[in-house]
């Protein structure tokens, strides 16, 4: 780095161990390369997964989670969080304690199920969620995540808002409605809402692949390093979504079942048609 560069965004994310790579804090840490930032994390739970399956789950001490936090933020510092898989209820707890005088930026993704199919927060989880929406600048759910939040069984397509303008108002937290689960087979549409109302939306043409493993992954730890460049909420995840897709777009092509998505291979980023709406 030369003498005048100015040093790339500190970003810590705080999630579980993917073992194929495709998810978790392998992807976060691919993610945060590839956008120039660096990357530290505190890994929360250790799975043993494939492209088709998580086989096992191996979650850490709540108290270890928090001692690798505690070493990232009193050393090196972070100028965003993100958050992923939680591993336990008091990880939870104790992360939104620890993290309620962070300054910067906090990025969580409401982890619930992988996109094999494979549970990864049980119901006591779940509910300690809030403590983390609390304290967060954004948070990430898919349109499932979404309707466990928001206490609903299923949102249609013309509820996501009001479901997503609900958690945004009780928490007091933005909300990017991640529209890549709705039944529309021809294009993806998603929603950034805050306590005060929509703030934007997106929409462009489905990639019909099945090789999205780690998209929910890839999407925040890439929103809270452009939030870590001081990118404003809306531009940040413009970024942040052109950069998952045309990681998806490379997708190498591993796995049997729901394969990893090419971060090493994204070298420019061409943000995806937009349809109007």
């Amino acid at each position: 780095m030369s003498e005048n560069a100015p040093p790339p965004p500190r970003i810590l994310s705080i999630a579980g161990s993917d073992s194929s790579g495709g998810a978790g804090i392998q992807a976060d840490i691919k993610t945060i390369t590839m956008l120039g930032g660096y990357a530290m994390t505190a890994i929360t739970a250790v799975t043993a997964q494939n492209t088709c399956g998580v086989i096992g789950v191996e979650a850490l001490s709540p108290q270890f989670v928090l001692d690798q936090v505690e070493s990232c933020l009193s050393d090196i510092g972070a100028d965003a969080i993100k958050i992923g898989m939680l591993g336990s209820p008091e990880t939870a707890t104790l992360l939104a304690e620890r993290l309620d005088t962070f300054a910067g930026p906090i990025v969580f993704d409401p982890v619930m199920v992988a996109t094999s199919g494979s549970i990864l927060a049980d119901e006591d989880t779940i509910a300690s969620f809030a403590a983390l929406m609390d304290i967060a600048t954004v948070v990430t759910p898919n349109l499932p995540e979404l309707g466990v939040l928001a206490g609903r069984e299923a949102i249609a397509d013309d509820e996501v808002f009001d479901a997503a303008a609900a958690l945004a108002s009780r928490f007091g937290v933005q909300v990017l409605a991640k529209g890549g689960h709705a039944g529309d087979e021809t294009q993806v549409f998603d929603r950034i809402v805050s306590p005060t109302g929509k703030l934007a939306s997106f929409a462009h043409a489905r990639i019909q692949t099945r090789h999205t493993h780690g998209t929910g992954c890839t999407l925040s730890s890439a929103l809270a390093t452009m939030l870590g460049y001081r990118q404003p909420l809306v531009n940040a995840v413009r970024i942040a979504r052109a950069f998952t897709y045309a990681a998806i777009e490379n997708a190498p092509g591993f796995g049997e079942g729901s394969g990893p998505m090419g971060h090493q291979a994204v070298r420019k980023l061409e943000p995806p048609e937009e349809i109007p709406r």
